[in-house]
């Protein structure tokens, strides 16, 4: 019995010999490169977009740069189309997505999460010129209804879950689906509460924010399957900056000022 149960122990010590290499590459790859590699959609404000010099910015950007200067490597951010960023991580481009990327069972199958770090959930950015006939939420949901959403966004997903009966017409960039409403070829934006809140500020002749969420959304950062010691790295520094208070102070400054506008382009 002794003899048994001795082997059984070598044996759970040889697999997990094994096994660390694999679940510690997250880490020792971005400690022997020397750069951490962040996956970010530029033109989702207020989270990262570019300044009027070029360089960008944004509370990503804010927790990001905290981040490399703690692993003590250089930050590299590596803007991507948003359907392509899960396969631009799981063939090695990048490191950790970035971006808001909201917590689901499906996005969690493929990819690891960390704790959530900021909650939000979609509201509307309605043209002015319809608000009237598009006060209640199930007026949307209707044959004669346009909406726009970023193609590949949990935003694309709730306009066809909750408005089933309305046109859905898909973009590759926020930018482009918001610009429709504004220049009056569609009724509403389906998307994220900051975004729109920065939007409405920016224009507010054009359109009508909905500010009261119909979804609610944990967003988390992304890195590959397996990668445990990396994850349990992010969740860590996300205490840390939160106890801190650097956490609260980036916060305030993108979610709740509005001087950050100024230097937008």
């Amino acid at each position: 019995m002794l003899r048994k149960l001795f082997a059984g122990c070598i044996a759970g010590l040889a697999l997990t010999a094994t096994a660390t290499p694999a679940l510690a590459q997250g880490l020792d790859t971005i400690a022997d490169r020397g750069s951490l590699r962040v996956g970010i959609d530029v033109g989702y404000m207020p989270f990262e977009m570019r300044d009027k010099r070029g360089e960008i910015i944004g509370f990503d950007i804010d927790l990001a740069r905290a981040m490399a200067q703690a692993m003590g490597v250089e930050l590299e951010l590596v803007n991507t189309a948003w359907d392509g960023i899960i396969p631009a991580l799981l063939t090695g481009k990048i490191d950790l997505i970035f971006g808001g990327m909201t917590i689901t069972p499906q996005r969690n199958m493929r990819v690891l999460f960390s704790d959530p770090y900021l909650e939000i959930g979609q509201t509307l950015l309605v043209s002015k010129s319809r608000k009237p006939k598009l006060d209640r939420l199930q007026d949307l949901n209707d044959p004669k209804v346009v909406l726009t959403t970023k193609l590949g966004t949990t935003g694309d997903i709730a306009a066809k879950r909750h408005f089933p009966q309305a046109r859905i017409r898909e973009f590759e960039s926020e930018s482009d689906a918001a610009l429709e409403v504004i220049q009056g070829r569609a009724d509403a934006f389906v998307y994220d509460l900051p975004h729109n809140t920065v939007f409405a500020i920016r224009y507010p002749d054009a359109v009508w924010h909905r500010e009261e969420p119909f979804t609610w959304e944990p967003l988390g950062l992304a890195m590959r399957l397996g990668e445990h010691d990396l994850l349990n790295w992010v969740n860590n520094f996300l205490r840390q900056v939160r106890g801190d208070g650097r956490f609260d102070r980036w916060e305030s400054y993108w979610f709740e000022d509005r001087d950050w506008l100024e230097r937008v382009q």
